[in-house]
């Protein structure tokens, strides 16, 4: 990919657009319609039904790159990248293939750990946050969980959408699970899946707590932060960034007395130029650095909880996030949501949030692209 030199960003034109996507669904097999299809953007709010034609209309798009998703009883379930810019979208036709299934004898087994690994799986899936715990998954038994005891890795998909209600923030979603991984020897957790977010219904007093809530949660998030990026305004947003060089410690050898890494945090503020390209597709930049980011939301206070590997003693209580690059490049969209998510390890406060605290990724706060 051709990487551009940066010089400012600011806020696309186009970010308030709506922008409507058309199409049709027919059979793979025999270019029949497809009717009742679930078709919907991933990880937003923005979902429809094929009618007796095949045909789709999803409205209201915000401007960024999308994973659509079209799934229904029978097929196979189909995705694509779609990328919304400025303009009305017409999809070519979306070939559904049918599901071929081969019937084999089974001998079915009660896993008697089955409750054992769904009580790790929830407790690190949806997080040990307040909003958390106001999280419930109304049908746990979608889920095939796999716990293997020589590498000591939960492991976890879903045949069919996990039903979450978040009463916290309002929202009803369904989170169709690729694939989840707890690594209890590395301490790493990482989950994908494609997610239809649903408002809830609900009092005046609802929809304005509801509305609290999503505000606090998205104040510091790296959602606010990328949007920050983009509107080319980091300290009116009470965002700081440093440099963070971390380097293997020789010496370590396991135990929760020892330091993985030796680390040199350099106080002196990054500039966006420092961390920032833009890229050769339109409404794609990319996030590059040699060491690790290390960053500050000053807005709020500590939590005490999900603590960075790394914190000077007389640093002061703010939220902290630790960036770790596993890829020369992190794209991310004019949503603030990154595209390639396994390029990017969060410690800290932004690798304590879990599904809880997940926001749609065109919801607009307040504060969102603001570069006042």
């Amino acid at each position: 990919m051709k990487w551009l030199s940066i010089y400012l960003l600011l806020i696309p034109a186009t970010c308030l657009a709506q922008i409507n996507i058309t199409g049709k669904v027919t059979n793979a097999d025999d270019k029949s319609p497809v009717t009742n299809a679930s078709i919907f953007l991933s990880n937003a709010t923005v979902g429809n039904k094929t009618d007796e034609k095949g045909i789709y209309t999803l409205t209201g798009v915000r401007p960024g790159q999308y994973e659509l998703v079209v799934t229904i009883v029978g097929f196979e379930t189909y995705r694509q990248n779609v990328m919304a810019a400025n303009q009305n979208i017409s999809l070519p036709d979306i070939l559904l293939k049918p599901k071929t299934t081969e019937l084999k004898e089974v001998n079915i087994r009660p896993d008697p750990d089955w409750e054992n690994k769904y009580f790790t799986f929830k407790k690190e899936f949806l997080g040990y946050s307040p909003i958390a715990q106001q999280c419930k998954i109304l049908n746990p038994e979608v889920l095939d969980l796999n716990f293997d005891k020589q590498t000591r890795v939960l492991s976890a998909s879903s045949y069919d959408f996990l039903e979450i209600n978040n009463i916290a923030l309002g929202y009803k979603i369904k989170y169709l699970l690729s694939q989840f991984i707890k690594d209890n020897k590395d301490n790493r957790i990482y989950f994908e899946g494609s997610a239809l977010f649903e408002e809830m219904q609900g009092s005046k007093a609802d929809k304005k707590r509801w509305q609290r809530n999503r505000e606090k949660v998205y104040l510091g998030s790296n959602m606010h932060f990328l949007r920050s990026i983009l509107g080319n305004n980091l300290a009116g947003n009470q965002f700081e960034v440093m440099r963070l060089i971390r380097k293997p410690n020789p010496d370590y050898h396991g135990g929760l007395n020892q330091y993985r890494f030796s680390q040199t945090l350099i106080s002196q503020p990054l500039t966006i130029d420092d961390f920032v390209r833009l890229t050769d597709s339109k409404g794609v930049y990319a996030l590059s650095f040699k060491d690790c980011l290390y960053v500050i939301y000053t807005k709020k206070k500590g939590s005490g909880q999900n603590e960075v590997a790394y914190k000077p003693m007389d640093a002061p209580d703010y939220p902290t996030s630790i960036i770790t690059f596993n890829d020369d490049y992190a794209l991310f969209d004019n949503n603030g949501i990154v595209i390639n998510p396994a390029s990017l390890t969060f410690e800290g406060n932004w690798g304590g949030s879990r599904m809880a605290e997940m926001l749609p990724v065109d919801y607009v706060g307040v504060n969102s692209y603001s570069n006042k």
